[in-house]
């Protein structure tokens, strides 16, 4: 049921809300996981190499996704804290009806430009068929991923961060056992993996639906025409956010040229520990959707002090988390690199990297809560110039520059460097920029 934000303890209440999103994220890391696991011991590299390429053209289509779920989380959090029941049917109208139609447009697209997409990849002659094979089955799924995460997002809008961790790890069971079954006994290969994750995310979503029509009486929907001012509102919200996404898979990809150039070793090392600090950023990136949500329903509600506590709060464990995060990493840095790579330069370069990163990770996550608050405030356009500015005013630049004169120790030195950087700018911002007046519903 709806959970209001607006009272009671915020430390409390902002542990209790985001903990579920912490395994929430880590059941969905899982899932690629158990994928790629699954194709690489039952179908050799081969397959591993097409769905390793398929996943990294999948992530450029999941910018979408994430990137609207930015803006409808604001959005019904917003319209949850105001307390409109009347306004919130009508948003989900109109969000549905836009999101229908903006994935229509990313399936025919993502469908029509796959193949020169694996060309411009330098995708191998022999992974190429199979490798558009399980693109277009994820296309085609692509509906029920965008209708799950809608529901799973407004239920959080909601304050409800359990039940969408419940519908995830049924899915994310579903998913080890389906997957064997498509892939070996129904003898469909690479495509098994793909049909297995469309079936999986067809029943979550028509479990996810089932429930909020029951147990939501705002959650109902009708066919009707948009209105204009919701349609831009959430345009407004949705586009930065996705440019966003997309900033920062492109910006990823221009450090891993950076890293490319000092060889295989190096390559591998950097390999583990960017594996190691996706996992550091899930608890992060969760602290950061719980503070947003908690801000944006104080906003909706007018409750501007709560919104400065929360800021406060989320900071207080954010310190907490990363400064544990940070000696833990610091001590068992070359026995967690070893748990990917076992060739001894490529764990000296992992473990270096791990080592010289961990000192920053308090900077990542203070910069998840800033951006995380104003982007509760509907500022989307704000928190993307911000990221920006990080990837490519800071972390790009100084990459190149400290690698180019300390060699490959300053690559961790490069970034770390933009991480402290960019966080004064998120302070900056918080502190005397405009994101209290991006308020939605005044």
């Amino acid at each position: 049921m709806k959970e209001d934000l607006t009272t009671g303890s915020i430390y409390q209440k902002l542990y209790i809300f985001a903990l579920p999103l912490v395994f929430t994220n880590l059941l969905q890391m899982s899932m690629q996981l158990t994928d790629s696991l699954w194709v690489g011991n039952l179908l050799g590299s081969t397959a591993f190499g097409a769905i390793t390429i398929g996943l990294t053209v999948m992530s450029i289509v999941l910018a979408f996704v994430l990137g609207s779920n930015n803006a409808i989380l604001t959005i019904f959090a917003q319209l949850s804290g105001k307390n409109d029941p009347k306004e919130i049917k009508s948003y989900l109208s109109s969000s549905v009806i836009l999101l229908m139609g903006l994935t229509l447009i990313v399936v025919l697209v993502g469908s029509i430009v796959v193949e020169p997409l694996l060309g411009w990849l330098n995708t191998p002659e022999s992974i190429k068929p199979i490798a558009k094979e399980y693109l277009l089955i994820n296309f085609f799924g692509m509906f029920f991923l965008v209708g799950y995460n809608f529901v799973a997002t407004v239920l959080r809008a909601f304050g409800d961060s359990k039940t969408p961790l419940y519908f995830i790890l049924v899915g994310a069971l579903l998913n080890v056992i389906l997957d064997p079954i498509f892939i070996k006994v129904l003898n469909l290969g690479l495509a098994g993996a793909a049909y297995a994750t469309v079936i999986v995310y067809i029943v979550i979503f028509l479990v996810s639906l089932y429930y909020v029509a029951r147990k939501y009486q705002t959650f109902t929907f009708r066919f009707q025409k948009p209105r204009w001012v919701e349609v831009r509102t959430i345009l407004q919200l949705s586009v930065p956010s996705i440019t966003q996404m997309i900033v920062i898979h492109a910006g990823s990809n221009v450090i891993l040229s950076i890293v490319n150039s000092f060889g295989e070793s190096t390559v591998a090392g950097f390999g583990a520990a960017q594996r190691l600090n996706q996992l550091i950023l899930l608890p992060a990136s969760a602290l950061g959707t719980a503070v947003n949500t908690m801000a944006a329903q104080n906003i909706g509600a007018k409750q501007w002090n709560r919104v400065f506590k929360t800021t406060k709060v989320g900071l207080i464990y954010n310190a907490i988390l990363m400064v544990l995060v940070t000696m833990t990493f610091y001590i068992w840095a070359e026995a967690l690199v070893r748990l990917f790579i076992q060739e001894e330069s490529s764990v000296a370069f992992g473990t270096l990297y791990v080592k010289t990163i961990a000192f920053f990770y308090l900077f990542i996550g203070l910069n998840f809560i800033l951006n995380g608050v104003v982007r509760g405030s509907g500022a989307m356009f704000q928190v993307l110039m911000l990221n920006i500015i990080s990837l490519w005013v800071l972390r790009v630049p100084l990459t190149y520059f400290f690698s180019s004169i300390y060699g490959e120790i300053g690559i961790p030195l490069g970034m770390g460097s933009s991480f402290f950087l960019s966080c004064l700018f998120s302070i900056a911002y918080y502190k005397w920029g405009n994101w209290r007046e991006k308020e939605l519903f005044r």
